[in-house]
This record gives C-alpha cells, structure tokens and sequence, in this order.
C-alpha cells in the first residue's frame, strides 16, 4: 500500500473528481440507470463531500488507495445503495483520465495568466526607457548596439510563443475520455457525447483503447513548460550577468534580492538563480514521463501513475517562477547611463562603416577587411577609431559621423530591428498581440 498509494498526490484533483462524477451521475440518470430520487441522493451526496474537502473536515481512511476511492467511499456512506451505483459504466481508467484532462486544461489558463502579466511588465519596461541604448551580443561579445526596448521584447516575442503552444495544447486536450470504460466502452446505454458537452469538453473520444492510454497532453504540457522554463532561465541568466559589477547595467531591488550569510556587502540574484536552476526540474520532468511511456502497451497500465507529479511540480514551478520573476523585472533599476557608454563604444560602429562603404560600391567582403583593419589598428596601437577613419582613403572625414556617440543604433532602420523606428513599431505589434492573447485565453 505505501508503494502503490497515490492519495498523498492525487488529492489534488478532489474538484475535478467531484465535477467528472457529477457529469457521470447526471448521464446515468438520462440512460435510466439511476431514478431521479437516486441522481438527487447522490449529487447531493457530492456536493457534501464537497463542503467536507474544502472545510477539510473529509476523513480519509487506511483503504483510500486514491481520491478516487476515497471520494466514492465516502458518497456511498452518505448516499446508502444509491451512492454505490456512483462508479456504475465507470472506470477508474475513464475517470482519472477524464480529472487530469480537466484540471490540465484549467491549470494551463493559470500559467498563461501569468505569462501575461509579465509579458506587460516586459512591455512597459520597454516604454519606459524610451531610446535608451545597450549593446547588443552574439557569443556572449559586444556587437551592435541596440535600443534596450528590443532587448526586452526579444524576451516578451518568446513568451508569446510559449503562449501559443500552450494554447494549441489545450486545444488537442479539449477531449473527454468518459464513457470509454476500463478500455472497451460499456454495455449499458451512455452518451459519452452528453457528457463531454455537460463537463464542457470541446469533443469526445473516438477509441476507447486510446481514451484511457493517452497521456499525451501530459508529455506535450511538460515540453511547453520546460521550454516556457528555458525561456525564463535566459532571461535569468542575462539579470545574473547584468547586476554584477562587471556589467552593471541592472540594479536589483532588495525585496527581490538576498544578502550573503558571511559577506555584508552582497546582493545576490537568487530569484533568478533559482528560475535558471529549477529550469533543470522542469527538464527532467519531461523526459522522466517520456521514459515512463515509451514502452506500455495498449491500454492502461499503473505506471501511467507517474503522470501527475512530473505534471504538477512542473505547473508549481513555471507558476512561482513566473510571479518572482515579473516581481523582479518590475522592480530592477536599468542603469541606463552605463548601458550607453557600452552601447556608444567606436568599435560598435564597425558594421555601419562596413556597409558605408557597401552603399558607395565598395564589396562587401572588402569593406568588411578595410573595417576590420582599422579596429585592429586602433586597438594595437591605441589610436581613436575616429582618427583612423577620418584619414582612411576608403572612408574619410564624410564617415566620420558614424562612430559619434548615439549614431549607430539609429541606423538599424529595417522592420524588427533595434533602432528607434522599427522598434516604435514593435511595441505596437507588442502590445496588439498580448490583447490578443489575453482574448484567446
């Protein structure tokens, strides 16, 4: 029993349970399996076990194996013979299938909800700091330099695709596996389409052998939330780098930070270590149920058991980390003055000099070595990029301009780049598909 119990997990779906079962008494009642005085007793039996779960007033017993059990057990008691035709055309097969289903697709809402909320943090960062520049990176070295809008949003465009799939999940989720039995449907009179319609499912099954197997929506749940979870491990790791001294573009609130037990001085970006660490959990939770399934044979099998922790601890994380992280995002200060001097540095112009050239006929592998040359120079030798270009015959005084302060940010004027244009744009684009998000949801 202590090894084969899932009652200390599974409780968890006690509502869920007890609104599967309703529908389930409710179809009985319609296939004349129960009278009417019958489907009263027993809803009214529910809806006291109900009261009792949420008083926690409900008393589990040494047989209660599962919620299942326990919640049948306990409508019998109440109910007398009709509660014990609660479990009639029904399966434990059908009906835990038909809990996970409907708590998943509540839950998945939970975790877009708050994806949302931080997806409008992201955003109103990014007006916030208006034209504020900060270099941008490829292998972890300055590149070009970019409006720090488009920095944010870069990080708000992958949580709309986290957003999307989530919703595509539930979507195929959408399916009610009541009525399918322990694995071949039942004899008696059901209308599983009834019930999928009374519990709000979207459709019903179409195999029986596959309604009570299928843990797909589980596995692909899992994907999204560790990808969701990846996502924010990026951008946890970008406020790690940023808040330290090395960096120092990002300032940490104290709330969403934590000093050192030994050092006075400290102030450590734990919410997001932690967001970055935790992103491991939701990793191998995946995989761990991927493993778990890759070899059961038709139909149900007991390891399908294994489906519901994986689930919910990824669903706890995603959801906490969520919160704290939109919490320390909102709260951070952005040393924009330091962004700018790293994002005004000569050498970052190195590219728009490039294609200076590039639109005076110059090819551009050529000009891509003229540039290249002169960077060289200047950082051997410790002479200003601008003088070098001023007397280069290639460039000269009339590219000057070019590596001033503030110019080579402006000149990424192509849609979806980081220059103020493009990104004006963007934060429109931005703010349209976040609406539309939160109407889908």
């Amino acid at each position: 029993m202590a090894f084969t119990v899932s009652l200390p997990f599974d409780s968890r779906l006690a509502a869920d349970d007890l609104t599967g079962s309703r529908a389930h008494v409710r179809g009985l009642a319609r296939a004349g399996i129960l009278t009417e005085d019958e489907c009263a007793s027993v809803l009214s039996a529910l809806d006291a076990v109900e009261v009792e779960l949420l008083n926690e007033t409900f008393v589990f017993v040494s047989s209660d194996e599962d919620i299942h059990t326990a919640v049948e057990r306990r409508v019998t008691e109440i109910a007398g013979p009709a509660g014990a035709k609660l479990h009639t055309g029904r399966s434990r097969n059908d009906q835990v299938a038909t809990d996970l289903r409907l708590f998943t697709k509540r839950e998945i809402g939970v975790v877009i909800d708050k994806t949302l909320a931080m997806q409008r943090v992201l955003l109103d960062r990014a007006q916030e700091v208006g034209e504020a520049a900060v270099p941008g990176y490829t292998h972890l070295q300055r590149a070009q330099p970019v409006l720090l809008a488009h920095h944010l949003l870069a990080h708000g465009w992958a949580l709309s695709r986290d957003i999307d799939r989530l919703i595509d999940a539930r979507r195929r989720l959408d399916v009610s596996p009541l009525g399918a039995g322990a694995l071949a449907g039942s004899s008696l009179p059901l209308d599983p389409a009834a019930t999928a319609e009374d519990l709000g499912f979207a459709d019903v099954f179409a195999n029986s052998l596959d309604a009570v197997s299928d843990r797909d929506f589980v596995a692909e749940s899992l994907f999204d939330l560790a990808l969701l979870g990846v996502h924010l491990s990026r951008l946890a790791e970008e406020i790690i780098l940023w808040s330290t001294d090395e960096f120092g573009f990002l300032g940490l609130a104290d709330a969403y930070s934590t000093g050192s037990s030994m050092l006075p001085q400290k102030k450590n970006p734990d919410i997001a270590e932690l967001t970055r660490g935790k992103t491991g959990r939701l990793i191998g939770n995946l995989t761990g149920l991927l493993a778990t399934l890759k070899a059961l044979p038709l139909a149900y099998n007991r390891d399908l058991q294994e489906d519901k922790e994986p689930l919910f601890d990824s669903l706890d994380t995603v959801v906490l980390a969520l919160g704290a992280m939109t919490g320390l995002l909102a709260s951070s200060t952005f040393r924009l003055d330091v962004m700018a001097e790293a994002a005004n540095a000569a050498t970052a112009a190195a590219t728009d000099l490039a294609e200076w050239l590039v639109s005076n006929g110059t090819p551009f592998r050529d000009a891509h070595a003229i540039v290249g040359a002169l960077v060289r120079k200047s950082l051997d030798e410790g002479i200003a990029l601008r003088e070098l270009v001023a007397s280069s015959p290639e460039l000269g005084p009339d590219a000057v301009f070019l590596v001033d302060p503030g110019i080579a940010v402006t000149r990424r004027t192509t849609p979806g780049g980081g220059g103020p244009e493009p990104v004006a744009a963007q934060l429109k684009a931005f703010a349209t598909r976040i609406a539309a998000d939160e109407a889908r949801n």
